[in-house]
């Protein structure tokens, strides 16, 4: 079995309150969790208004179809362009 697991750092510009920065992260986890059948949850920075963290597994039988599917992820969170990315973390483990 091969676990990728992935995290993504936003910053949110014009985010002047919490209620803003749930509606912009609500929706980019939306979209990442239906389009690639993945566990998202916003993990860090739930109290700040202008930063957020995103992390995200995928589990299956294929190291190569995980890699790609990550980045996919990766891909699509910029092209959503809600919120600007400074940071993605990867990683996959072989169990």
């Amino acid at each position: 079995m091969v676990v990728g697991i992935g995290i993504i750092r936003f910053r949110l510009h014009d985010c002047h309150s919490l209620k803003e920065k749930r509606k912009i992260i609500k929706a980019i986890v939306a979209k990442l969790r239906s389009n690639f059948n993945a566990s998202v949850a916003e993990t860090a920075d739930n109290d700040a208004h202008q930063r957020a963290e995103v992390g995200f597994t995928l589990a299956g039988n294929d190291r190569i179809l995980i890699n790609s599917k990550i980045d996919k992820m990766f891909n699509l969170a910029e092209e959503m362009g809600l919120a600007e990315i400074i940071d993605t973390e990867m990683e996959i483990i072989n169990l």
